[in-house]
């Protein structure tokens, strides 16, 4: 469930509230007890964990995996992939 902060534009009171996005809107300031309750802007409180994010996916703007690739074999580069054909 979604946390949401609401304020009172008549007292400044300001509240986290836990509910769900089906929830109705608060309206009703539980501090001055004014109709003058309102849902605030915020930014998204989460983060990407786990196994398969990464901070650096999609940095590269789909060109391939991104990594050390000085490891590679210049010779295994030019190897050609189609077998040798032998004369019978």
């Amino acid at each position: 469930m979604p946390i949401y902060v609401y304020k009172c534009s008549n007292c400044e009171h300001t509240q986290d509230v836990l509910q769900k996005m089906s929830d109705p809107q608060l309206t009703v300031c539980p501090e001055c007890g004014q109709s003058t309750y309102t849902k605030q802007v915020t930014s998204a409180g989460f983060q990407l964990k786990g196994t398969g994010w990464y901070v650096t996916d999609f940095r590269n703007n789909g060109k391939g995996p991104q990594g050390d690739t000085s490891s590679a074999s210049p010779a295994a580069a030019s190897t050609p992939t189609t077998p040798a054909i032998t004369p019978s």
